[in-house]
Order: structure tokens, then sequence, then C-alpha cells
């Protein structure tokens, strides 16, 4: 069976975080530098979520997460900064970069998530 692994990693991303009590505001935020996979609220916190999917190999310990570099980290504090200023957020509005690691068996079924909150920053902005 042939899916889109980070398709699939979305969706089950955005199904955890309902399930959590979080509203999705928005998914696939693109600009040309980058895009933010889920834009999410709870409490009052904007959650700007980059989302990391692979297959489950036995016998093997990598975490997606690790593939998010210092480039990528850059290019999300950008885009999260500019989604802010498109959409008039107050300056006093705490909003935060979290990592969602899915790792998905060989027919798409969740096999594990993982959210890391806060992930980029040691403190909320």
């Amino acid at each position: 069976m042939e899916y889109f692994i980070g398709a699939i990693g979305e969706q089950k991303a955005s199904s955890f975080l309902v399930r959590l009590g979080y509203k999705i505001r928005e998914t696939n935020y693109w600009k040309p530098y980058g895009e933010i996979d889920i834009i999410a609220e709870k409490d009052r916190v904007i959650h700007f979520i980059e989302v990391k999917s692979s297959k489950y190999y036995p016998g093997t310990a990598f975490m997606p997460e690790i593939r998010v570099n210092a480039r990528k980290i850059r290019n999300l504090k950008k885009i999260c900064e500019t989604y802010l200023r498109e959409r008039h957020a107050p300056s006093e509005q705490r909003w935060q970069i979290d990592i969602i690691s899915v790792i998905l068996d060989s027919d798409g079924t969740l096999r594990e998530i993982n959210h890391i909150e806060n992930a980029v920053f040691e403190k909320q902005y």
C-alpha cells in the first residue's frame, strides 16, 4: 500500500491535538521560506507545530524530530512572526513552537506519537 507519510502524520497529529483540547486554527500555512504544518490554540497560547513523521523500522532508535535543524528553526521563527503580523495579533500574544513526532507502521497506522511542547525556545513568546 502506497501512501504519503507526511500527510498521514499531519492528520494523526491534528486528531491527537483535538483530543487534547486544542483548537486547530490553520494547517499548512505556507510562505516562500517555509511552512507551518499546524497552527493550533489552547489556553490562549498559539502553538505553531512542526510535524515530523517516519515509518517504524525495527531495531532502530531513530526519532523523526531530529530532522528539525538550525536552518529549519530559523525559518520556523520567521514564519511564525509573519503569521502573527498578518493576523494582527496583539503584542502580548503568547506563542510557542512545538514539534510532534509521528511514527507509523508500514500500513500507515499510528505506532507512536510524541508532543514536544515549546521545543524550539526556552520560553513562550
